[in-house]
This record gives C-alpha cells, structure tokens and sequence, in this order.
C-alpha cells in the first residue's frame, strides 16, 4: 500500500484506537521536540513501539487518552496473557473495553471479528487464517500481539459504574477481534 493509504482501510481506526488507550506506556518529559520515532518513552521496549506506532497512526495520544478517560485496568501479567483497560468514549454514552495480549489469548476471548468494516461471527475460518499469520510472523523472530474490543451499553454500564477489576464485573469474553500487530524482537 501507498503511504498512509492503509489508514483508510475500514478497520484500521479501531485498531489504532485500541492499540494507544491500551497501554500504559508514555513519552518522557519535553521529547515532544524530537521526532516520535526519536522520543525516550518510560514503559518497556513493547509499549514504546506500540506508543510510538499510536502517535503517528492517531496523532497527538496523551490528549487523546485524556479525552478517553480509563475508568478501570487489568494490567498485564504473565498468567493471564492480556492487558485489559475500559475507557469512558469521549462524546458516546458508553464505555469501551480494550485488550491487547498473546494473539493465540486475545483470539480465545472473541466471538466476532471485525473485517472489510462490518463485525462478523469468529469462523473457525478466520481462525486458522489468523493464526496461520501467528505462526509466520513468529517464525522470522516477530512478538506479535493481538487486540480486540467491546462497547458496553450504557444500560449495562452506566455512567459512574463501578469496575472491580478483583471480581471482573464486566466481560471479558464474546469481544471483537481487531487484529494483530508484530514488532521486532532482537534477540537478547
């Protein structure tokens, strides 16, 4: 594809979206002199990829995660697999739930994908086709990472609703899958 032209792809925004409010990762203080592929982040080598991937596909993201106000957080860890963040939608009277972990995980809590701009039932179809390109990607030394969302309606999940992330009540299952994302991972 042309340069930026994959941002008009129908499912690139929400991607994006998912990829700069599920993180915790954030530019070290005055870097925003330097260009974004240049700033020093705090966060690990994986969150300032996918922060520096965020700025330039969304533009501007510490104020677009100040607009989208994280109202809970189930942070990475090593037995769950994923990182989980449900943000208050600027302008929306719902709520969005992001995660962002090992692909062969975030795949596991779906039930639809969303491709060609219409969300669609998880077919094992789909499946085999994602984690075919798991397996490939993997194999030239890729980590790749998978993401997916859910809105939760505002009859469900009122304004000021209280996430207990001890309990987990809210879902984390039945989500849309949104893709997969690969960094270079040298080896160590």
């Amino acid at each position: 594809m042309a340069s930026s032209s994959y941002k008009l792809c129908p499912g690139w925004r929400p991607l994006a979206k998912c990829v700069a409010l599920c993180s915790r990762a954030e530019f070290e203080r005055d870097q925003f002199r330097f260009q974004v592929l240049d700033r020093k982040v705090n966060g690990d080598a994986s969150e300032a990829a996918l922060l520096k991937f965020a700025e330039v596909s969304v533009g501007e993201i510490l104020e677009y995660r100040d607009k989208n106000k994280k109202l809970a957080e189930i942070p990475f860890n090593s037995t769950n697999k994923y990182q989980v963040s449900i943000h208050e939608i600027e302008n929306q009277s719902r709520a969005l739930l992001v995660m962002k972990g090992a692909p062969e995980t975030v795949l596991e809590m779906c039930s639809t994908i969303f491709t060609g701009g219409r969300e669609l039932p998880l077919t094992d179809e789909h499946k085999r086709e994602i984690n075919q390109v798991i397996v490939t990607l993997g194999g030239l030394g890729e980590r790749v990472l998978g993401f997916c969302d859910l809105h939760l309606s505002y009859n469900d999940y009122i304004f000021k609703y209280l996430f207990e992330k001890e309990e987990e009540n809210f879902p984390i299952r039945n989500l849309r899958f949104l893709g997969l994302i690969s960094l270079i991972d040298p080896p160590r």
